[in-house]
């Protein structure tokens, strides 16, 4: 038995393949270096789902665009209880509100909700009134404008879209798999997504990226570091944007995320990727020195939080917009279980004590 079904093949499929070894990823046989040079989120969106739906555009812009809008009228059923709530949970209830179905409709209005629902959400937590979507605006830049009640300019839009690209899909990870195992059962892609959604809010998943703000903001500078790190490992506390399940070397998708920073420029965080990449070096430094024989690399999460700080999402939501991009990837897993694969349902070895026989 393999704890955590490390090393068990559970599905084929012909979305993605992660190469922990190697160090990389390819999404429908494209690497992400390639995806990540300016590849549109409805461009990855409509090759993840390309052979799973009939009649996809071959622009999904104006189609996702109409989702958003469809969407919208949920926001209306935000209300103190929900706002009270985290953004994740906040954004999970709403989207629950859609109707299920397996129909194109139904995914678009899917992939459209972690997007249309956490602007509002992240708005109405701050007094501020939601936006509706506009017509017109591919996916990026429309969040953006939602989100600040403005339009952002190009180089934002673009790191965006390379931040959703990136994540759009990686493997079975916990939230594809619980997704697929959800889709098997052919609930329909609003529960599958829902159950996406629930695992990706866990810390050990997508719920990480928000502590490497408070890491960094705990260093306060370049100069504290080692002391800082050495610090955390000293009490036992796991690093954040360090190590990762699959990947035995550096994380492919930290370098698509810090090349769009490094290209977007901070803005109002001048020096922020300097010091990220000082803290950086020395995390690296020590985690070598500290485990020698783990390898412990920068992964997603560590420029994930930097480019979605420098993109003015509050920490807070940094988990919903991971949501955003994996979404894509989320409906595709589903069609293809539904498509071509069985009910998942593995088995287990029991363990407990056993009843004595009758005499």
């Amino acid at each position: 038995m393999s704890d955590g079904l490390e090393n068990v093949v559970a599905a084929e499929t012909v979305l993605s393949d992660v190469d922990g070894k190697a160090g990389r990823l390819i999404i429908r046989g494209r690497s992400l270096d390639d995806l990540a040079q300016g590849t549109t989120f409805e461009q990855v969106t409509r090759l993840l789902w390309d052979g799973f739906f009939d009649a996809l555009p071959a622009d999904l812009t104006p189609a996702l665009a109409q989702a958003r809008a469809e969407v919208f009228a949920e926001v209306s059923a935000l209300d103190t209880g929900l706002l009270d709530r985290s953004p994740i949970e906040a954004m999970r209830a709403l989207t629950a509100r859609l109707a299920d179905g397996d129909d194109l409709q139904v995914a678009l209005r899917l992939t459209a909700a972690p997007a249309v629902f956490t602007a509002a959400v992240v708005r109405a937590q701050a007094g501020l009134a939601p936006i509706a979507p506009e017509p017109g605006l591919r996916h990026a830049a429309d969040i953006l404008r939602m989100l600040r009640g403005q339009a952002a300019p190009e180089n934002e839009v673009q790191a965006l879209d390379t931040y959703l690209v990136t994540v759009s899909d990686h493997g079975l990870n916990a939230s594809t798999f619980a997704a697929r195992v959800v889709a098997s059962t052919h609930a329909g892609l609003t529960s599958a997504i829902l159950a996406g959604i629930c695992a990706l809010k866990g810390p050990l998943h997508g719920g990480a990226p928000g502590p490497v703000i408070e890491m960094l903001d705990g260093i306060g500078k370049p100069e504290n570091a080692q002391d800082w790190i050495e610090d955390a490992l000293a009490r036992g506390d796991r690093l954040m944007g360090f190590g990762h399940r699959v990947y035995r070397v550096r994380d492919p998708r930290a370098d698509a995320l810090k090349g769009a920073v490094r290209r977007m420029g901070t803005g109002s965080l001048p020096g922020r990727l300097d010091f990220a990449e000082a803290v950086e070096t020395a995390a690296l430094s020590i985690l070598k020195t500290h485990k020698p024989n783990r390898p412990l690399d920068t992964n997603v999460e560590f420029y994930t939080a930097l480019l979605l700080e420098s993109l003015a999402f509050p920490p807070s939501a940094f988990t919903c917009v991971f949501a955003m991009g994996r979404v894509a990837g989320w409906v595709a897993h589903a069609r293809e279980q539904v498509a071509g694969g069985r009910l998942i349902r593995p088995a287990s070895i029991y363990v407990g004590p056993i009843p004595r026989a009758a005499a």
